[in-house]
């Protein structure tokens, strides 16, 4: 028994360390990208321990921390589907977005992959169903933590939506005129419209919103108002019908639609023009 147990401690005293750490994780695991950092720098988990379950607490896969090796074409795509999926006009990552629900940046701290992964694969209620597969799915969450390297968790209280605003939910004029085609996310009055047959309208002024205007150009206030009296008149092939809407009508719209960004780099509310 001695002699296992100084066997023991001479093999783990040749383990390589980190930071003064020894990396257990080498017990089960072989090594790779050794002169980069220890295991956990990447993977996370605990190296101090053999035991499974502490050691693999918090543990992220290979394919989630890919952003860790500085892969610029990984960077390139993983920031061009969070564009194509404007995860951003509801979202803030990497310190820009709308704070209209969980600040991603936060999540990537106190959230594990699992649920990052759980969450864009079973999205809650007003989340765009997406139905990416797991590459996709792996190169977003790459694309989240990486956005939120070196961020602290926030002191401010998180995003609160509102779901269920049975008191008033269907006197609005959103929920009235536009809700049984289309959905949002709102500063003023939280998750409103049933509709899934017509395009998420969260954020729609902010500059975080596709451009999905004629010849590629930002919603705003003037577009959308030009756009509800005859969506024709925009696009020839539009599905849409008129929708009318009285002076009173259309400021409460506008009041419902605006959102105030956050941006780290200089980016501006589409505004009235």
């Amino acid at each position: 028994m001695v002699s296992r147990l100084i066997a023991c401690a001479i093999f783990l005293a040749a383990l390589p360390a980190w930071g003064g750490q020894q990396q257990l994780c080498l017990t089960c695991h072989s090594s790779h990208y050794a002169e980069r950092a220890g295991c956990s720098d990447c993977h996370r988990g605990n190296p101090l321990s053999e035991r499974k379950n502490i050691a693999h607490s918090g543990l992220r896969a290979g394919k989630y921390v890919r952003f860790t090796l500085g892969d610029e074409v990984l960077k390139r795509d993983g920031e061009h589907l969070m564009e194509e999926l404007a995860c951003r006009r509801c979202h803030i990552s990497a310190g820009r977005g709308n704070g209209l629900a969980a600040n991603l940046d936060d999540a990537a701290v106190r959230k594990s992959v699992g649920e990052l992964v759980l969450a864009i694969r079973q999205p809650v209620a007003t989340m765009p169903k997406f139905g990416l597969d797991d590459e996709r799915i792996a190169m977003l969450v790459n694309i989240i933590l990486a956005g939120s390297q070196g961020h602290e968790m926030g002191k401010a209280a998180p995003a609160k939506v509102h779901f269920n605003n049975s008191g008033n939910k269907s006197e609005d004029v959103f929920s009235k005129k536009c809700g049984s085609c289309h959905r949002i996310l709102s500063e003023r009055l939280g998750a409103l419209g049933t509709g899934d047959s017509g395009p998420n309208l969260s954020g729609l002024f902010s500059p975080f919103y596709p451009k999905t205007y004629k010849n590629g150009e930002v919603w705003t206030v003037r577009n959308l108002d030009l756009w509800l009296k005859n969506p024709r008149e925009i696009r020839v092939w539009a599905r849409m019908q008129p929708v009318v809407l009285t002076e009173k009508e259309m400021k409460e719209l506008e009041t419902t639609l605006l959102v105030i960004p956050i941006s780290n780099q200089g980016c501006h509310q589409g505004g009235k023009e």
